[in-house]
């Protein structure tokens, strides 16, 4: 069995995309995944695979959100070791100091990463901008709502990547741990 995490984009934001925690835990576990935990009410969601599954992780969760729940969601799933290796790679470990300012954002696919290689040669001061491997990582010390490079990131990719905070990463990969 591999473990995962999924990030599903935008539910339990706003009023039309709320999905009880307790429903979503139940429909990937019809799908035959095990140890199904959710991390608050977030859409953020640790599972494992087991041995020869069939079909890609996040296809097969966004097909369940939209067909049995009635969401539209865009979904990204992480084995825990790409996660792990997401956390080890942060470049703005050592500068921030609130981890609720600390992006991760999530790319859809690494090759969106070449779209965002012009935002590394950018001068965001205060704000810090990196990109390694499948991930950016923005510190926004005057808060995430105030961030250029966020607001530029999300003009750039709109529905190519979700992002959760330095404290939701960390959360999120001691669930899949266990």
């Amino acid at each position: 069995m591999r473990t995962h995490v999924a990030l599903i984009r935008g539910i339990n934001v706003g009023k039309a995309k709320r999905v009880a925690m307790a429903d979503l835990r139940a429909e990937l576990e019809a799908l035959g995944y095990a140890h199904v935990a959710t991390l608050l009410n977030s859409g953020n969601v640790a599972f494992t695979v087991p041995k020869g599954a069939k079909g890609d992780p996040a296809e097969r969760i966004a097909a369940v959100l939209e067909k049995r729940l009635g969401v539209s969601a865009r979904v990204t799933v992480l084995a825990t070791a790409e996660l792990d290796t997401a956390l080890a790679a942060n470049p703005h470990a050592k500068v921030a100091k609130d981890p609720s300012k600390l992006l991760v954002t999530v790319l859809a696919s690494a090759a969106e990463a070449k779209r965002l290689a012009p935002f590394a040669k950018q001068d965001w001061k205060p704000e810090a901008f990196a990109v390694a491997g499948r991930c950016a990582y923005l510190w926004c010390p005057n808060g995430v709502l105030e961030s250029r490079a966020w607001k530029a990131v999300e003009r750039e990719l709109a529905d190519g990547a979700t992002s959760r905070n330095w404290a939701t990463m960390t959360k999120l990969l001691a669930l899949a741990r266990g």
